[in-house]
């Protein structure tokens, strides 16, 4: 399945590959490697909310503000909320990045080989092979309960209302 227009790049459309998810679609299984060259799958994230972000590389403005900003905020949330960044940036430069930007409780993966995630979540640019920019929140049983495909690779996605679903997803229920 491919999706026409729905992300511009340097103000040019581009083909997205995967299908839209939306709110209360389960979320896709995906294999990607951590920067210690460990294969990732949705399986071996934890059993709590999760923060899925997408990005096109690591190594720019907007993508490292968002990747530090799901740090930073994660740390205020504790430990019911892990939260993983996706780029096709190779493993070690993810490690690299963490490093040199203090980056310890989002936990950076990578999908250049097989661009699983990509495809499944429905953010892998065709004509690039990066990934578009998005945020998927899941709850503890694997199910997306917020979807947001940012259209332009510049702009950053709403974080505020991101961390509102995480949030609504911490209260207990009665």
């Amino acid at each position: 399945m491919e999706r026409q227009n729905a992300f511009k790049w340097k103000n040019q459309p581009v083909t997205l590959v995967g299908p839209e998810l939306k709110a209360g679609d389960k979320a896709p299984d995906f294999k990607v490697v951590a920067p210690d060259d460990a294969i990732i799958t949705l399986k071996d994230t934890p059993n709590k909310i999760r923060i899925f972000s997408a990005v096109p590389s690591l190594n720019t403005g907007v993508c490292s503000a968002q990747t530090k900003r799901f740090d930073e905020e994660l740390a205020k949330l504790g430990d019911a909320v892990a939260c993983y960044t996706f780029s096709m940036d190779l493993p070690f430069l993810q490690g690299w990045f963490c490093t040199t930007n203090n980056i310890k409780l989002n936990k950076t993966v990578s999908d250049h080989r097989e661009a699983s995630f990509g495809a499944a979540y429905g953010v892998l640019i065709k004509e690039l092979r990066l990934l578009s920019r998005a945020v998927f929140v899941l709850d503890p049983q694997g199910v997306i309960r917020y979807a947001e495909y940012v259209p332009d690779a510049p702009i950053q996605p709403n974080y505020d209302q991101a961390l509102s679903s995480v949030k609504s997803l911490l209260v207990p229920t009665r």
